[in-house]
């Protein structure tokens, strides 16, 4: 293990650099440098040995750093423990946004089916994939169910009423 800590241990700076330019925060580009690491220790069976060890790390934590970014632009903004408990909860919010409970009670308005889907993918995080092996269904059936529950729930969180029934001519 020390023969390959002799050979990451110089890109580290440099990783560490790389993963500031792209998230400007101290704490995260930590994480993103030891998440790379720890793939590429874990995958190092898998380095072209004739290949650049610095290229392939930054390889690495690109990919990372693309996955992190599309799993916060799907999930939408963290707020940490002490906004919700700051938060008030008996007023409406002062923008005129909905709340959690407005939330729930419209996941409890859609059909299970698109519930437990909306479910898998958007709170579980599962791919649809997965989502399909769990419900047993097939990934298309997986895809129209999940655009479905998204629009009525974008509905129902707009007007605050749960979205008609369509006519199909």
């Amino acid at each position: 293990m020390s023969e390959l800590a002799a050979l990451l241990e110089p890109h580290i700076p440099a990783l560490r650099r790389y993963a500031w330019a792209l998230l400007r925060d101290d704490a995260a580009a930590d994480d993103l440098v030891q998440d790379c690491l720890e793939r590429a220790i874990a995958r190092w069976h898998l380095r072209r040995r004739d290949g650049s060890l610095k290229a392939w790390l930054f390889t690495i934590q690109r990919n990372l750093f693309l996955n992190g970014l599309r799993q916060r632009t799907r999930r939408g903004a963290h707020l940490g423990l002490d906004a919700l408990e700051n938060a008030p909860s008996d007023e409406p919010p002062p923008d005129g946004g909905m709340g959690a409970r407005d939330v729930l009670a419209g996941l409890a308005l859609l059909p299970e089916e698109q519930r437990s889907v909306l479910l898998l993918v958007g709170v579980e995080d599962m791919s649809y994939g997965e989502a399909a092996e769990v419900l047993g269904i097939p990934v298309g059936t997986v895809m129209s169910r999940l655009s479905r529950a998204r629009e009525r729930m974008r509905a129902y969180l707009d007007t605050g009423r749960p979205a008609g029934l369509r006519r199909v001519k």
